[in-house]
């Protein structure tokens, strides 16, 4: 059991986008009445309150404001969960507040109400510079929105932002995934989310499928913008994720390091440690009007079963790609080393991780194969064992 208790995360969901994009597995909704900004802001403060007062005061390293598209709310609306979050928790010092947003959703100016409000980061979704490929990936904005976001994020100061980019779309090819890159790059920012597009069960695309490119064509996609990057100053700290010189997202870095969140809105999730005892999982209900009607009450916890540890640590850890340490991971799963050692030696052995002193990390190789990286760490014996492992690439 836990004898401390990891850094503390929140993450806020904001469920609707103007329109729900084809390749969209996440808990989102098309916006087709008027915005209920104040009554689901009520019901986050109400939510936030409640847990708050199970877990105490504990400050916040970090906020990121997810969706959907959180950027449809005023900066007003943002204010007042930022508001109360500091109350209820309090912040450390620099903390860090990122906002998710659509080019295509941004008015003029907005970007620097956000900034008033308490937004520091900013993660927009650009995903490609190519008009035809937007449209057929259901984006709402166009290749020149993101750049007037983009200026309008350094004209706020807000010089600390994402560009989510796609590559392996719909009749890509290794040029044009480069292309992309380069028009990216263009736009300054201090990071990078470059990700590989997948076909996930549940979404329009899985059940009519574009002509994707081959396998091997988006291995010499991934290999071309991965040495751009590096050229570019980019450091891959994480399989999917470019930063600038001080610029990693501590936020994610928080979840691979398996450290605690709070999760409040329409089906957010949470994770949450308590001394003597082991970590719950949090889940709030999915569609948004049983989450109004519910909230605060609208919450599910569950102790995370002893036996899953490993695996759920894993999951997180072996994304980053400098490692971890084996003292992170006796402090936040509440294990001992000697619960892993041996298919941590046995992955060695096979040239599947790489350990360095008391860090390990994934191989290139187990980079590359990281699904059976991580079966070693699934109970078979536990529903835990029949869940797809989802990576980025």
């Amino acid at each position: 059991m836990l004898s401390i208790v990891p850094p503390l995360s929140l993450y806020v969901h904001f469920p609707w986008c103007v329109r729900k994009c084809p390749y969209c597995d996440f808990n989102s909704y098309t916006l087709k009445t008027e915005l209920p900004e104040s009554t689901y802001v009520d019901a986050l403060l109400a939510d936030l309150d409640s847990q708050a007062q199970e877990i105490g005061a504990r400050p916040l390293i970090s906020i990121f404001l997810g969706g959907g598209t959180p950027s449809l709310f005023s900066a007003g609306a943002i204010r007042k969960v930022l508001d109360r979050a500091r109350l209820r928790f309090g912040f450390v010092d620099e903390i860090e507040v990122t906002l998710e947003a659509n080019p295509g959703a941004i008015e003029r100016g907005k970007f620097a109400d956000f900034r008033d409000a308490g937004v520091n980061r900013v993660s927009l979704g650009a995903q490609t510079f190519d008009s035809r490929r937007l449209r057929a990936l259901g984006r709402i904005h166009s290749p020149d929105e993101t750049r007037r976001a983009a200026a309008e994020l350094h004209a706020a100061g807000l010089e600390n932002f994402n560009l989510d980019l796609m590559y392996a779309l719909p009749e890509q090819d290794v040029q044009g995934a480069l292309e992309d890159l380069e028009a990216a790059l263009a736009l300054s920012p201090a990071h990078i989310s470059h990700y590989q597009l997948t076909l996930e069960p549940g979404t329009v695309f899985a059940g009519d499928p574009p002509q994707l490119p081959s396998d091997d064509d988006a291995a010499e996609m991934l290999d071309v913008c991965q040495q751009r990057l590096t050229a570019a100053g980019f450091d891959q700290y994480e399989i999917s994720a470019y930063g600038k010189k001080y610029r990693q997202c501590r936020h994610n870095r928080n979840y691979w390091l398996f450290g605690d969140y709070v999760g409040i809105g329409a089906g957010a999730h949470g994770k949450l440690s308590y001394p003597g005892s082991w970590p719950i999982r949090t889940v709030q209900q999915r569609e948004p009007r049983r989450y109004l009607a519910l909230a605060p009450n609208a919450i599910a916890c569950n102790e995370v079963p002893v036996e899953e540890l490993p695996f759920e640590f894993m999951l997180n850890a072996l994304r980053l790609m400098e490692g971890f340490d084996e003292s992170v991971f006796v402090a936040h799963t509440g294990l001992i080393w000697d619960t892993i050692a041996p298919q941590m030696r046995d992955l060695e052995a096979e040239g599947l991780v790489v350990r360095t002193e008391s860090l390990w990390k994934p191989s290139e190789l187990g980079s590359r194969f990281l699904n059976d990286v991580l079966i070693r760490f699934l109970n078979r014996r536990s529903e835990a064992s029949e869940r797809t492992v989802r990576t980025a690439s």
